[in-house]
């Protein structure tokens, strides 16, 4: 009898400790009982999340409320609002430089205007780029993100090797109204996750 009353408490005291859900970027989250990552996996992404968080807070307090973060597997994903298409990039840029990040999805919008001309010519520039690094066999394209703003384009990733990350250039100069490139593209070598 005192073994059935051991079991129900341990029961209950588990259940109030395994059960509990998130909310996150898609909405409602799943059970952390549910979730398929491992529990190392778990651990590795809320420390990925609140470090990244933590970062975001030092560089501008107003981060707090409107950036939100989320880590699954290694992967980071951006929402909010920001007042310029530099904010962007610098938060773009610190996701991929937390440790152990696989990839950034930055759905991040900006609040400034700007004229119809430049935000096609900035849209075209992403498109072909990312057209040529599609293509180009000797480069994940799904491994970097690229961002044009004022004919300046911005890529981040992780590259496999140094040829690929050469040929991600190569690529760019050939695009006919880019005026610069600015590249922060982390090798695999270097992540964390590869390490262990």
């Amino acid at each position: 009898m005192k073994n059935f009353f051991l079991i129900i408490f341990l029961s209950i005291m588990l259940t109030a400790c395994v059960g509990s859900s998130t909310k996150g970027i898609f909405g409602t989250g799943v059970s952390v009982a549910l979730d398929p990552r491992t529990l190392g996996t778990q651990i590795d992404d809320s420390i990925m999340q609140k470090n990244l968080q933590a970062r975001l807070v030092l560089t501008e307090k107003k981060y707090i409320v409107k950036i939100s973060v989320k880590v699954l597997d290694g992967r980071i994903f951006l929402g909010g609002k920001v007042n310029t298409p530099e904010e962007k990039l610098k938060i773009t840029k610190m996701a991929w430089e937390t440790k152990g990040a696989r990839s950034v999805k930055n759905n991040i919008s900006i609040k400034q205007k700007f004229s119809f001309k430049n935000i096609a010519t900035d849209v075209l520039i992403t498109s072909q780029l990312r057209t040529a690094l599609i293509l180009n066999k000797n480069i994940k394209a799904a491994n970097f993100n690229i961002d044009t703003i004022n004919k300046k384009t911005y890529v981040f990733g992780i590259a496999h090797s140094e040829e690929e990350k050469k040929e991600i250039i190569q690529e760019a100069k050939q695009i006919v109204d880019l005026e610069e490139i600015v590249t922060s593209i982390l090798m695999v070598s270097d992540l964390s996750r590869q390490k262990n």
